[in-house]
């Protein structure tokens, strides 16, 4: 089969390597349908995680069981499933209280499992599943091709914007300001409106992002960055900011700027990748009583409650995605992502 790797800064190759092989008797092997290019996964493409030899990319994907281990109960060869970014068992402790990402026994895509046997990285033909009952969720029968974009998001960034929306303690009535306009924002403006939030506004520059921002449930827009945008957010709530701001970044200064935005008493939920040498500033958070709350987003835990709204056309995470390329030409997404010329881009197997 073909698979991506990432050799070094904005160097990716789709090449061939050896096929996926069951091992353990818990596992699957899954024809990907769709994955897609993460924002994450610019942060190795950009030389800021560095990469010391070549490794499989790729963490979202959809598609066919091909096979499955003798273990296996409950997912079934021809079935359509969505894996979350990260694999789980759903029996451990940490995963029965809501917390898959820290599974006992899982790992990730695109390295060894704790048995010894591959997890493939998603952006390639084939992945093998360490435990197919745990991480895949099955879909009730195929789906409309036209949902695949929709699906994929419960992948990650949909989930990941609703454990923003979460941890930030959004509900009916709550005003909500989200920092940063990516998919996983847009997700959280989305996340926001489907919990209740009164006022929501998308901090975007960028026009095409707000327009998909205004179509998930943002009621504003503010352009403005630092001193000049935490102004005008308070300025927008009688002076002192909203109850909530959701970080969906990962530097030190989109924290500072949901820090500092937020009014006093409020909570931020944040879910961005930390990057940049972002801190918290205890004494700021001390005298304002502002609360922050968040972290890898558990979505696995998620997807049980939000595929049926995909399914019924109740929410449509897959705008997001606003380019859609042959899993081939995977080296092509990057760069478009990299250069701003796509929020997020959907690679078809």
């Amino acid at each position: 089969m073909h698979a991506t790797l990432i050799y070094g800064e904005r160097d990716i190759r789709f090449e061939e390597v050896p096929d996926p092989v069951l091992s353990s008797g818990h596992d699957a092997i899954v024809r990907v349908v769709a994955a897609c290019v993460c924002g994450s996964d610019l942060w190795p493409y950009r030389g800021v995680v560095p990469i010391k030899e070549p490794r499989r990319i790729g963490h979202e994907f959809v598609g066919i069981v091909e096979s499955v281990g003798e273990n296996v109960r409950k997912i079934k060869v021809g079935d359509f499933v969505i894996a979350p970014f990260y694999d789980c068992d759903m029996t451990c402790s940490n995963c029965i209280n809501g917390v898959s990402t820290s599974c006992l026994h899982g790992g990730a895509w695109g390295a060894k499992d704790r048995d010894g046997g591959f997890a493939d990285g998603a952006q390639g033909q084939f992945v093998r599943v360490p435990h197919a009952d745990g991480s895949l969720v099955a879909t009730p029968g195929q789906p409309d091709p036209a949902l695949v974009p929709s699906l994929l998001t419960l992948a990650d960034v949909m989930g990941t914007g609703h454990h923003a929306a979460l941890s930030g303690g959004v509900t009916h009535g709550t005003t909500v300001a989200v920092v940063g306009d990516g998919a996983v924002g847009l997700c959280a403006v989305l996340a926001s409106k489907r919990l209740g939030a009164s006022r929501i506004v998308a901090m975007s520059r960028h026009e095409d992002r707000q327009r998909i921002a205004f179509e998930f449930g943002a009621t504003d827009a503010v352009e403005e960055r630092s001193d000049a945008g935490i102004k005008h957010i308070k300025e927008m709530f009688d002076g002192i900011g909203p109850d909530v701001v959701l970080e969906c970044v990962g530097t030190k200064e989109s924290m500072d700027q949901a820090i500092r935005s937020v009014r006093p008493g409020g909570m931020v939920g944040y879910v961005g990748v930390p990057n940049g040498g972002a801190e918290l500033p205890i004494r700021t958070l001390f005298n304002t009583n502002v609360g922050v709350n968040g972290g890898v987003a558990p979505v696995r835990n998620y997807i049980d409650e939000l595929l049926p709204e995909v399914l019924d056309h109740r929410i449509n995470p897959g705008r997001v995605f606003d380019l859609e390329l042959p899993l081939a030409e995977v080296a092509d997404a990057y760069t478009a992502m990299d250069e701003r010329r796509a929020t997020k881009v959907l690679l078809r197997a």
